[in-house]
Formats: C-alpha cells, sequence, structure tokens
C-alpha cells in the first residue's frame, strides 16, 4: 500500500510541477480545485470502507461465497452513486469556486480542468473500491502494483497533454486533467482483468438491496466522516485565498510536498482495517489489540520522521517547483507547521478504520463533526486573527492533538469490552425480522 498511495501521490506532486513551469494562475487553479476532488474521492472512500468492512468480517467468518456478491454489488453501487454525485456537482463548478474565492480567469482554468477530469472519475472510483476489496480479501500486493501503474501512465502522459509533442502545442492545466482521465482508463482496464481472473466477481443482482443496506450501514457514516475532511479543507482554503492567488498556489503546493510523507500513515491505516475486521470476525481479540496498538507506535515515530525529513528537504524541493517568493514563502510556512501532526493524523486514522473494520461506523463520524466543528473551525478562526496566515495552520494543528487522544481511548475500551460475538444494529434488525 505504501508503494501505490506514494506512486498515486507521486503523479499529483509531478503534476503540481509540471502546472508551476506554466504559471502561478495555472497553480493556484489546481489549489483551488484540491477540496472538490478530495470530496469526490472522499466519498467514494467511504463507500469502499463500508464495503471492505463487510467482506473482510465475512473472509474472516470463512464465507468467502457471500463475500464475493457483496464486492459485485459493491462496484454496481459505487459506478451508480459517481454518475450521480457529477450530475450533481458539474453544473455548479463556477457558483463553487466562487465560494472558495477564486474569481476570473483562475476560475475558468479550475472549471476547465474539473470538467475534464470528471471523465475519469467513474474509472478511478471503480478502481479505489476495487482496490480496498482486494485488500479485504487478503490480497495486499495487486492493489498496490496497479494503483503504481496508473500514476506511472499519469506521470508519463503529463508532459505530453501539458507542454505537447511534435505538431501537438499542449493543453496546459487542462492537459494534465487528460493525462489523469487517460491513465485512469487504461488503469480500470487492468482492474477488471484482475477481479476476473482471480474469480472475485458474481454477476448477480440477488440480494442487492441486502447488500445495499449492509454496505451503507458502514458506508454512510463513514462517507459523511469522510466529507467532514473536504469541508474542513475547503473552509481552510476560503481563508487561505483571502491573502491572494499566489498565497493559495504555495498553500497547494506544500500540501502535495507534505501528503507524500503522510501517504505511509494512510498507507498504514488502510492496511490495519481488513487485518482488523478478519480478525474480529475469527474471534481473535488479542492479535487485534497488538495491531491497533503497534499500527499507533509506527505512525507516531513515522511522523517524527517525516517532519524531520521535511524540515531539512523542503526549501529545496520548494525552490525546484517555484521561482515565486510568495509561493514559496506560503509553501515554507505551511512545511513548519502541519507536518507536526502526521504522526497525531496516523493515531486518529488507525481508530477510525478499526472502529469501521469492526462496524461501529459511528465514533469516528462523531468525533470527525466535533474535530470541525468544534475544534478546527473556531481554532482556525483564533489562529488567523492571532497570527495571520501561519494561526490557521496552528490552530488545525491543537486540533489533531484532541482528536488523536480521544479516539485513541475511545478505540481502546471498545476492544477491550466490545464482545466477539456482538453483532452490528443492521444485523440485530434483521435477525429481530426473521425471528
Amino acid at each position: 500500500m505504501v508503494l501505490g498511495l506514494v506512486a498515486v501521490m507521486s503523479a499529483n506532486l509531478i503534476e503540481t510541477v509540471y502546472i508551476s513551469l506554466i504559471g502561478t494562475e495555472q497553480l493556484a487553479a489546481l489549489g483551488f480545485t484540491f477540496p472538490i476532488v478530495m470530496l469526490l474521492q472522499s466519498l467514494t472512500m467511504g463507500l469502499s470502507v463500508g464495503a471492505s468492512s463487510v467482506v473482510a468480517r465475512r473472509v474472516g467468518a470463512a464465507r468467502m461465497d457471500q463475500a464475493k456478491i457483496i464486492i459485485s454489488h459493491s462496484l454496481l453501487i459505487t459506478v451508480l452513486l459517481i454518475t450521480v454525485l457529477i450530475v450533481l456537482v458539474q453544473p455548479n463548478l463556477h457558483y463553487i469556486f466562487r465560494l472558495l474565492g477564486a474569481d476570473g480567469h483562475v476560475q475558468s482554468l479550475a472549471v476547465g480542468y474539473m470538467e475534464i477530469w470528471f471523465l475519469g472519475l467513474p474509472f478511478f472510483a471503480v478502481a479505489m473500491v476495487g482496490s480496498s476489496l482486494m485488500r479485504a480479501l487478503g490480497d495486499v500486493a495487486t492493489p498496490g502494483y496497479l494503483m503504481t501503474l496508473g500514476a506511472g501512465l499519469q506521470i508519463v502522459l503529463g508532459p505530453i497533454f501539458i507542454f505537447g509533442f511534435g505538431d501537438f502545442s499542449g493543453l496546459g492545466l487542462a492537459g494534465a486533467a487528460m493525462a489523469f482521465v487517460l491513465a485512469r482508463i487504461i488503469g480500470f482496464f487492468f482492474y477488471g482483468y484482475c477481479l476476473y481472473r482471480d474469480r472475485i466477481l458474481i454477476f448477480s443482482i440477488d440480494g442487492l438491496l441486502d447488500s445495499t443496506k449492509e454496505i451503507f450501514h458502514v458506508g454512510l457514516p463513514a462517507i459523511a466522516g469522510n466529507l467532514i475532511g473536504p469541508a474542513t479543507m475547503t473552509f481552510v482554503t476560503r481563508l487561505v485565498a483571502e491573502y491572494g492567488s499566489a498565497v493559495v498556489a504555495g498553500f497547494s503546493l506544500a500540501a502535495r510536498i507534505e501528503t507524500m510523507l503522510a501517504m505511509v500513515i494512510w498507507a498504514l491505516s488502510m492496511s490495519v482495517a481488513p487485518f482488523v475486521g478478519q480478525n474480529w470476525g475469527a474471534g481473535n481479540r488479542e492479535r487485534v489489540r497488538r495491531a491497533v496498538f503497534l499500527g499507533h507506535v509506527f505512525a507516531l515515530g513515522w511522523g517524527a520522521f517525516a517532519y524531520a525529513v521535511l524540515y531539512i528537504l523542503s526549501p529545496s524541493v520548494i525552490a525546484l517547483a517555484t521561482d515565486d517568493e510568495l509561493v514559496a514563502q506560503a509553501a515554507r510556512t505551511y512545511l513548519l507547521i502541519v507536518p507536526l501532526g502526521i504522526g497525531l493524523m496516523g493515531v486518529t486514522a488507525n481508530a477510525w478504520n478499526s472502529f469501521n473494520a469492526l462496524g461501529h461506523p459511528m465514533p469516528p463520524l462523531v468525533m470527525s463533526a466535533v474535530q470541525m466543528l468544534c475544534l478546527t473551525l473556531p481554532l482556525a478562526l483564533l489562529g488567523n486573527s492571532l497570527f495571520g496566515f501561519a494561526g490557521i495552520f496552528i490552530g488545525g494543528l491543537v486540533s489533531q492533538l484532541f482528536v488523536a487522544l480521544a479516539a485513541f481511548t475511545w478505540l481502546q475500551r471498545t476492544i477491550k469490552n466490545e464482545p466477539m460475538g456482538s453483532k452490528s444494529p443492521l444485523q440485530k434488525d434483521q435477525l429481530a425480522e426473521a425471528q
């Protein structure tokens, strides 16, 4: 998972470098698209969390046929959900970017990028959900290789569509979106081949309603929880936009640099989830407890290492990406503050993914809502008024500390006290109906 996710973020970072060579307005436009891209990807991720939670527990309980049926239904639900999202969001792009603070040419550039990017979203979404389902079955290698393949294609195709080749003059920022679309379409067919090769899919809609209920029992709260992160990012982007397009560009660049190292934390938490789900389904409480503990230890250790690396190397990386001093200064400020929370973010992600794997989606949703409404938003506003641009990120860092402590404590109590044979609320309702 580290291999696959780092490859994906490398593609995003290299895309940012490509766009920075075109101009500051294009880089700012890419920055304004970041919250929307995160929002749509988070929706897909929430659905994949619900599906993989159900599948992993089925695998742990040795009910493979049921797992395969749920996998097939999950992919169908993904296509339907993404289609609805595109229909709802695409006509309102100008309004959305206006709310974020983009105007004039920057707004037009951002809209043009997203209109093309949407064409690749269904293929990307199916691949993302497919990756989670493969991991839930225990195949952790294939998703990483396929993610790396898609990212590699995006890196290779990017310069061709952005800058041109031969008689083709290039499409600029829109070319970056086109590279994403083609890379994801090609990657989609590789995912389809692997699913067919391993005989994972069962083409039947029998029981689709039951599968949908069970997937969304975890998936809907996970989607809601995942939406809170992009909503917070949208709010932060709006605050940052008050300082001008150059600062938004620096914020966008720094966020992609930080994410390169944060990907290790996300890969860890995504790997913890199927492990926890399978072992909980098999009744191995001590293995679950030990896995979560080791995940937290690694997250904190990696967070300290990542901050040291960024502190030393980020000035050189920023200098390679941009020669605009305002952009560079904003990026440096971000990378001095925000990466301090990488380890805390890892503890929180481990806890939230473990809750979902156990079939308890409400604790992550509650903590996400509290984090945004009661901590991040008021603290970012307070920091902005006291310390300016840097204060926005100081507020977010303090928020992460409190949420990490709460997530750690709540999960430890759940693992200790939850009966191994307990059922989810949905399963209890189904049992009552049957009786």
